[in-house]
């Protein structure tokens, strides 16, 4: 899903929230901050992520579409926050002091490092079989059995293979 993909109710949203702790930030520091570029893809369960040298933030287009309210009030600064640090301080622990001053400082925001949305429909999963049970494998292990990777039940230890549909 691309952002043009999302309804412009939302696009709307999540630019203007963007722009919103921009001027904060903006503001708080007495200067002006490059805007980064947003994209949405999902990212297995993260809700967000920045890419510090690409003054990039990616956001979680399931997630986002599920939790529009907790998205704009603490992952949109949540992640600024990291971009913010970046351009200040340089590479530093990603949720170390720094991080924690902006978010309580500037955006007025506790600093959690985590969210508690519920993921499952968020991520895609693939039914994986052995003797005794069914699993789900995450994208990434489906993808390595596919290149050549075998995961073995822990219970009975055979090969686990794609479960028949």
């Amino acid at each position: 899903m691309a952002l043009s993909d999302l309804s412009p109710t939302l696009k709307h949203a999540i630019e203007d929230a963007v722009e919103h702790y921009y001027k904060q930030a903006d503001s708080y520091f007495k200067r002006y901050f490059t805007r980064p570029t947003l994209s949405f893809r999902r990212s297995g369960k993260n809700a967000g992520s920045a890419f510090l040298q690409q003054n990039r933030i990616n956001f979680h287009p399931v997630l986002f579409k599920e939790n529009t309210e907790a998205f704009l009030t603490d992952v949109v600064p949540h992640e600024i926050s990291h971009l913010l640090v970046w351009q200040l301080f340089g590479k530093v622990k990603p949720h170390g002091n720094e991080w924690q001053s902006i978010m309580r400082g500037v955006f007025n925001r506790e600093p959690n490092t985590t969210h508690s949305f519920d993921t499952k429909s968020a991520v895609k999963t693939f039914a994986y079989q052995c003797q005794c049970n069914t699993y789900s494998l995450s994208t990434r292990r489906h993808n390595n059995v596919r290149k050549g990777t075998q995961y073995r039940c822990k219970r009975c230890n055979q090969i686990l293979t794609p479960a028949l549909q």
